[in-house]
């Protein structure tokens, strides 16, 4: 698990991973790892469509992939089941889109890293006192970097990730107004150049945040 941190509090940049092929997932991964990313969160469907069982398998498919080069995780973690089926594939961290002390709990207990959602002052000291290793702040970009700024001055204790919304133009604002790290989705896997087999362009958009670091 300190690995892990150790990694988020170095390479800062995690990637969503959301609705793409399982034959793709391998080849994005390479490209983005040849981008400078190190970490990689697969996300569960809330809508069902696709179960959490194959999920598990693509994250069991990466962190085999890239064991020893990349930290692959799970997000839209809202169940301990979730967090049994992504410690079992090899999953190092969990990422939840609220908070949910009974998924801290599971997470925790398992080993792996535990970053639910929040936004509240209230929701991050409630994350954070159930065990928390960092609190996601989403939707981010409803409140913007200042809110960090303004959150962390009491909260100052409390390590916090920026989603949602998040360019590499604005990047450097919420890292300097306190976040410790940032989540990107379709910043990087973008979904035109995935169609196409343009892994090459992934990595290009890859390096356009790992070069903000």
């Amino acid at each position: 698990m300190q690995n892990c941190i150790d990694a988020i509090n170095v390479y800062k940049i995690i990637v969503i991973v959301r609705g793409v092929a399982k034959e793709k997932l391998i080849p994005l991964v390479r490209a983005m790892y040849d981008g400078g990313i190190r970490l990689v969160e697969c996300t569960y469907d809330a809508s069902g469509k696709i179960g959490d069982e194959e999920i598990a398998a693509n994250i069991e498919m990466l962190a085999k992939e890239f064991e020893g080069k990349m930290y692959i995780g799970a997000g839209t973690v809202v169940t301990p089941k979730q967090v049994a089926l992504t410690k079992k594939a090899g999953g190092q961290f969990i990422i939840s889109p609220d908070t949910d002390t009974e998924v801290i709990s599971a997470t925790k207990q398992a080993g792996l890293v535990s970053i639910p959602g929040a936004i509240t002052p209230t929701e991050v000291k409630t994350a954070h006192k159930a065990g928390a290793d960092y609190i996601k702040l989403f939707p981010i970009d409803l409140y913007g970097p200042r809110y960090i700024k303004i959150l962390k001055a009491p909260l100052s204790n409390v390590r916090v990730l920026a989603v949602n919304g998040i360019t590499a133009e604005n990047m450097k604002e919420y890292m300097d107004a306190g976040a410790c790290g940032v989540g990107i989705g379709s910043g990087v896997v973008n979904k035109k150049l995935i169609e196409e087999n343009d892994f090459a362009g992934i990595t290009e958009l890859a390096k356009a945040y790992t070069k903000q670091l």
